[in-house]
């Protein structure tokens, strides 16, 4: 497989978006660094705007996320080519909209976010495998979040923070 350059990220804006404004570039975990990249984008959402602004982010960064990833993966021959990480991006901020982005919640949110999506329990691989697609990359990490956001919902509720 095939690993973008610098050149190949200033290609063409999809390409920016999808390997994550360059994250993706990282020789190794571009997953990890693409995740990292919603932190800021969530510290300054949280200080700046509300809700409504961070909901309007998350849907824009899954939809544009959809079309980038769709359009790069075309470019680089693998529908979800390890270098695309807008999806990483997009699931991560739905997981910090719930979490907050305290120092605590977001490292356990963080390591469990990252474990779903590298082990990827079922449906996460059958549908990695099954729909290859800009929406097929975002959906398989949305899921990832989802069971990071029910295993802080079940801590929260059995421990009591």
């Amino acid at each position: 497989m095939t690993r973008p350059t610098v050149a190949f990220l200033l290609q063409h804006p999809a390409h920016f978006i999808a390997l994550g404004f360059g994250s993706g570039l990282a020789p190794s975990a571009p997953g990890t660094f693409g995740t990292l990249v919603a932190i800021p984008i969530a510290l300054v959402i949280r200080r700046y705007a509300g809700d409504a602004t961070f909901v309007a982010v998350i849907v824009a960064t899954l939809l544009i996320g959809a079309w980038a990833s769709q359009v790069t993966g075309r470019a680089l021959g693998a529908a979800d080519h390890g270098s695309i990480v807008i999806d990483e991006v997009a699931a991560f901020l739905v997981v910090l909209f719930f979490t907050g982005v305290t120092p605590g919640r977001l490292a356990l949110a963080f390591v469990l976010f990252r474990c779903f999506d590298i082990v990827k329990p079922p449906p996460i691989r059958q549908v990695d495998a099954a729909l290859k697609s800009g929406v097929g990359v975002m959906l398989d990490d949305l899921i990832a979040a989802g069971y990071t956001l029910l295993v802080i919902a079940l801590w929260q509720r059995v421990a009591g923070s």
